[in-house]
């Protein structure tokens, strides 16, 4: 019986998109994280009668008789929505209001590109995320360092002790990719280009469609909470429906088996 299979894709696929809101959940604290939704397509039909095809007194059939054979759960897809931008005091913590990602270097020599402006000062005073990337292009900031001001349009200056003026000290520069959904997640706030994302595109904030930077301030997640707990609800009720189905199945299966006694 086709509905034992089909149910249980049904049922499988429900467990992937739980997995999906699960992942959303966890991260709804983390910077600048964007959350994720499963995405399904039906599977092969089998074609009991072909749609076009002549019947057995040479008339077309309308509709035919296909019978599906379930669902596929394979991708899911990357919503890159503005999360809420959150005042933090720290003069190093840098959102970005609209489109765009910082450019980071890997230790292995590769870039990476994330949402996280959580920015911290290496040894050397170099700009790094929280693991320790550094921001690129390298900004470095003098160790006699009073204030830091980090303009919308990237420019970073610094006050050094006994001045009263600014001095600026490098730009923050952003970059944005025609298809950010095809990004490669890498974990650790970071992304990677792939061939479905396009080519980075770097500038400075404010120009070539790229947003601007916010200082003391951080992109919280765009996972709504309540949206995903109603997603999950949905998602509970579809799984009880495929099981239902599969137990019909087997009750009817049970019934023909019976005939013979």
């Amino acid at each position: 019986m086709r509905a034992l299979n089909t149910s249980a894709t049904g049922m499988m696929a429900q467990q992937f998109n739980l997995d999906v809101i699960a992942n959303n959940l966890a991260n709804v604290n983390t910077v600048g994280f964007k959350k994720a939704t499963a995405e399904f397509q039906d599977l092969l039909y089998q074609n009991l009668q072909t749609p076009g095809a002549l019947s057995a007194t040479g008339g077309q059939i309308p509709t035919g008789a296909q019978i599906g054979l379930g669902v596929s759960a394979g991708r899911t897809g990357q919503v890159f929505t503005q999360g809420t931008l959150q005042q933090t005091g720290r003069e190093l913590d840098v959102a970005i209001k609209g489109d765009g990602f910082f450019k980071v270097l890997l230790p292995d020599g590769t870039t990476a590109y994330t949402r996280d402006g959580a920015l911290e000062m290496d040894a050397q005073g170099r700009l790094v995320t929280s693991d320790g990337n550094p921001v690129q292009p390298e900004i470095i900031i003098p160790s006699d360092k009073q204030q830091i001001n980090i303009a919308p349009d990237g420019t970073v200056s610094v006050q050094r002790a006994g001045q009263t003026n600014f001095d600026q000290v490098g730009r923050i520069q952003l970059t944005r990719f025609i298809n950010p959904a095809g990004l490669e997640r890498m974990g650790g706030n970071l992304y990677k280009p792939t061939a479905a994302s396009g080519d980075p595109i770097d500038d400075n904030p404010g120009q070539n469609g790229l947003g601007t930077l916010v200082q003391q301030t951080l992109e919280t997640a765009n996972v709504e909470v309540v949206e995903e707990m109603i997603r999950m609800i949905t998602i509970q009720r579809a799984y009880e429906t495929n099981s239902k189905a599969i137990q019909t199945a087997d009750e009817m299966l049970q019934g023909a088996n019976n005939l013979k006694r």
